[in-house]
């Protein structure tokens, strides 16, 4: 455990040290925010799961952000900043570039695109996703995940989340440049989007709010969904992603009065029934942090 948390604490400095230009706001810099306490927490639920060898051998990576109180965020993760293929998950990016357009006046944000975006997110329509994708443009999405403006891929921190792929037969535009993905994507980076997304630093608070009510309601009842049904109470903002052996989840989940962020990403043919588990542990965790 001490040597998982070192290489955690190593992650993350070098992160601050290397990517000042991404954090303008005044609100706290997320990867400053490791909690040991949370950490201890996430790696036990790893041990009781059972999934803490799948951790070791880079099967499955995590991010878990207690935010509860968004002016202190406390941030755990297992292999938070290795990039894994991520299918479907890597959409909220041609989301957020979506707005980025309608916020430059360069996109209407009429009904069309509305339920266009929706589809894409709630039902991870490819279809959908492909035509959000070219309308957004496929250079801007890349040089917008890049700029210093949001650095959701950061090449000089192992990268982030990625879209060089239409979610079609054709093949990659650009694929990352440091793990060769075409929709990839790591738990750190991942759970910064949603936190952005929560403190209103997704291309405006306006933007951000409407951003979280798409992915409110989702329609596939998989993974962090199937797992919260009996927390019928749970309200999650979330996007998954499937394909082959590859598994993932991402939601900001506001349950009981406290609010946190869960990012998994697996690589084995149980993934979906690993995180459908890991989920109920990781809501345990938060509620006893605050008991």
């Amino acid at each position: 455990m001490k040597t998982m948390i070192k290489e955690i604490l190593i992650f993350f400095l070098a992160f601050l040290v290397a990517a000042p230009a991404a954090f303008s706001s005044q609100q706290p810099q997320l990867a400053a925010c490791y909690n040991s306490r949370l950490q201890e927490g996430l790696e036990s639920c790893l041990f009781n799961l059972k999934l803490d060898k799948a951790a070791q051998r880079k099967k499955l990576s995590v991010a878990l952000v207690d935010i509860t109180d968004p002016d202190q965020p406390r941030l755990a993760a297992v292999n938070g900043d290795r990039m894994m293929y991520a299918a479907s998950l890597p959409k909220i990016a041609i989301l957020l570039g979506a707005f980025e357009r309608i916020d430059r006046g360069e996109m209407k944000y009429d009904r069309e695109t509305k339920e266009l975006l929706t589809r894409m997110i709630r039902n991870s329509s490819n279809r959908a996703a492909t035509e959000m994708l070219n309308r957004v443009g496929k250079t801007f999405l890349v040089e917008l995940l890049q700029s210093p403006k949001y650095r959701l891929y950061d090449l000089e921190n192992n990268g982030g989340l990625w879209v060089g792929k239409e979610y079609g037969k054709a093949g990659a535009f650009k694929r990352d440049p440091l793990a060769n993905l075409s929709h990839g994507a790591n738990a750190f980076q991942v759970a910064r989007f949603y936190y952005l997304l929560e403190t209103g630093q997704l291309v405006s608070p306006e933007m951000s709010r409407e951003m979280k009510n798409i992915l409110s309601k989702p329609a596939i009842q998989h993974k962090f969904v199937k797992g919260l049904k009996t927390r019928p109470e749970a309200e999650i903002y979330r996007k998954s992603g499937s394909w082959r052996q590859y598994h993932s989840d991402s939601a900001l989940i506001e349950h009981e009065g406290r609010r946190y962020i869960a990012v998994a990403l697996a690589e084995d043919s149980q993934g979906g029934e690993w995180l459908s588990r890991l989920i109920v542990q990781l809501d345990d965790l938060i509620q006893k942090l605050h008991s």
